[in-house]
């Protein structure tokens, strides 16, 4: 079994890339983040053509998350229970459900700006209410069940997952209350504690290059290896002791038109 994490930065613009991915790669379950769509302009139609069902949240321009599946989709849940607002609105940042026995989130965090900013405590308190969802769902179904939490964190956990991390000072990221928060989401349920997968860089067993999954688009970020790790697989003993391996697609990031972010890829024993 096959799944993965990827932050399209619009599915209308990566469709024909995404359509092409997802026949060459072979996933059976997609998380998509920044979709960018609407209910109506989500493709739907040329999803299920390639035999996959899909359940999306989004309103527009900005943001938007999806679960695409070709093995079930059940138990959908659109936004985290008391996920925080921002200038008035509740975002379409966060999107769960349960396929094939495993129960997934897809999940864009927000991007935070810069630290002090009211749209980086909006993110410290969205990464609280991920936390708190976890625990919920954790308490109900059992350390037992296969849970993960997978999306663009827009946290890179270790000072080794962004290329120079002198470039970061003081900057978000990097900065000790994200991170603290993305530990406190892993260590919420002592029982079952989430673990973060480790990533090889690429599809290729030996590639020893730092695993990033985003590469700025300007000035030549991913041609220079200025990259960062900040999509992110939380995963339970469960779902983690069932990985075979874990990788970024960073053949996604090449050529015409990429998102700036690659593929994570986790195979799993079925």
């Amino acid at each position: 079994m096959r799944i993965a994490t990827w932050n399209l930065n619009s599915v209308k613009a990566r469709l024909p890339r995404l359509l092409t991915w997802l026949e060459l790669r072979q996933p059976d379950v997609l998380l998509a983040q920044e979709t960018k769509a609407t209910e109506q302009s989500w493709p739907a139609g040329e999803l299920r053509n390639l035999g996959y069902e899909s359940a999306h949240l989004g309103t527009g321009r900005w943001n938007g998350v999806a679960i695409l599946s070709r093995v079930g989709l059940d138990e959908v849940t659109r936004g985290l229970t008391g996920q925080p607002e921002f200038d008035g609105a509740v975002e379409d940042r966060a999107i769960g459900a349960s396929c094939a026995g495993l129960r997934l989130w897809s999940l864009y965090v927000p991007n935070g700006r810069q630290v002090g900013h009211q749209h980086f405590d909006y993110k410290l308190r969205f990464l609280d209410a991920v936390r708190a969802q976890a625990v919920a769902e954790r308490a109900v179904r059992g350390p037992a069940a296969p849970y993960g939490l997978l999306g663009d964190f827009n946290v890179a956990p270790f000072d080794s997952d962004v290329w120079d991390i002198a470039a970061f000072d003081g900057a978000t990221h990097v900065s000790t209350p994200e991170r603290a928060a993305v530990t406190a989401i892993q260590q919420a349920s002592p029982d079952s504690p989430l673990h973060d997968l480790m990533p090889r860089a690429s599809i290729d067993a030996v590639d020893a290059r730092p695993p990033y999954t985003f590469w700025e688009m300007r000035m030549l970020g991913f041609q220079k290896g200025r990259g960062m790790r900040i999509d992110l697989a939380l995963v339970n003993d469960a779902l983690a002791q069932r990985v075979e391996s874990a990788w970024v697609d960073r053949d996604a990031r090449r050529g015409e038109g990429p998102s700036d972010h690659a593929p994570l890829v986790l195979d799993l024993t079925d």
